[in-house]
């Protein structure tokens, strides 16, 4: 099976990671050059549980791919997916099968504007991982896959996937309802990187948060009210645990979330596909969402001042 990583930052870099010690070919694909340079020049440094290792996957632009695939695996940012397909369009064939595994809600249905529903598998994960720079990642913890043939999960195809995966030690399962799947890690990243954003924090300092069991209820209960407006399963008791199973050290209590890694580089965040997803949705509905609305404000207010700062260098008077 060729596979390529469309988006090989941090997650990408940590799945095209553990792929590639199977006998299947993996491709990175990415838009930023240095991170496709230096993984070319010296491979991709991964620092792991076991040690540092160097993984030797060749790397290129979008518009530099060439050959077709049978397995794209989509970790581009949600607002960057039409972007990323609309590069990719020469080398999907009627063939190529997309497995999208990024953050957010909306994802699915941007892309099956690129690509017949029979073609795309759809997922989450719990594993985690930071980019620490061009080339460099740290792929520390343990997690999962929840993957959903859109067409059947009794494709041949779905099934070679699932056995892949498994061989990469990835941890897939298969289920007949991601949807709610995806509804279950939109709530915990709506939670965990939200909060840990604002806060400038990691997931275990969060946890010590005063009233922290408040925080999480506030943005569940909303996000509950607003899967049974969209009629999705949301069991927002086993949502919670979830998000508590993060707290400590050898889970993910020591990781900065992916929001947070973004608003500390001045990068654009996944807000919008998250809780603010939830207040959108909710003021189309007349549903009452002032929490997810509140934290959306919060964070697109940072987004703008990270901005500001970036292009106003502070000068110091000597006094």
């Amino acid at each position: 099976m060729k596979i390529a990583i469309a988006g090989a930052g941090a997650m990408g870099g940590r799945f095209g990671s553990m792929l590639s010690t199977t006998d299947n070919p993996v491709t990175f694909i990415d838009l930023w050059q240095q991170h496709v340079a230096a993984i070319n020049a010296h491979g991709l440094l991964a620092h792991t549980n076991d040690g540092d290792k160097r993984v030797h996957v060749p790397a290129f632009l979008p518009k530099d791919v060439h050959g077709t695939f049978d397995l794209i695996i989509l970790f581009t940012k949600a607002m960057g997916i039409a972007d990323m397909l609309t590069a990719l369009k020469p080398v999907i064939t009627p063939a190529t099968h997309v497995l999208e595994l990024g953050n957010g809600i909306g994802n699915i249905e941007t892309i099956s504007k690129f690509v017949p529903k029979n073609q795309i598998i759809a997922g989450v994960t719990v594993w985690s991982a930071a980019l620490n720079g061009p080339g460099e990642i740290t792929m520390k913890g343990n997690g999962s896959v929840t993957l959903q043939a859109l067409a059947s999960n009794e494709e041949p195809f779905f099934k070679q996937v699932l056995q892949v995966l498994t061989e990469a030690g990835l941890k897939p399962t298969a289920s007949n309802d991601v949807l709610a799947a995806i509804w279950r890690k939109a709530a915990l990243n709506s939670v965990l990187n939200t909060y840990t954003t604002i806060l400038d924090c990691n997931i275990g300092e969060f946890s010590q948060v005063p009233d922290c069991d408040t925080l999480i209820d506030n943005v569940l209960d909303e996000f509950a009210a607003i899967a049974a407006n969209q009629h999705v399963h949301f069991d927002e008791a086993a949502t919670k645990q979830l998000i508590v199973a993060q707290f400590p050290d050898d889970a993910n209590g020591t990781h900065y979330p992916s929001m947070h890694q973004d608003m500390a580089k001045g990068r654009k965040t996944e807000i919008d596909f998250l809780n603010g997803y939830i207040a959108k949705v909710g003021a189309k509905a007349g549903i009452p969402t002032p929490v997810n609305a509140l934290l959306t404000k919060l964070i697109h207010g940072k987004e703008q001042l990270r901005q500001i700062q970036g292009s106003n260098e502070k000068v110091v008077t000597p006094v």
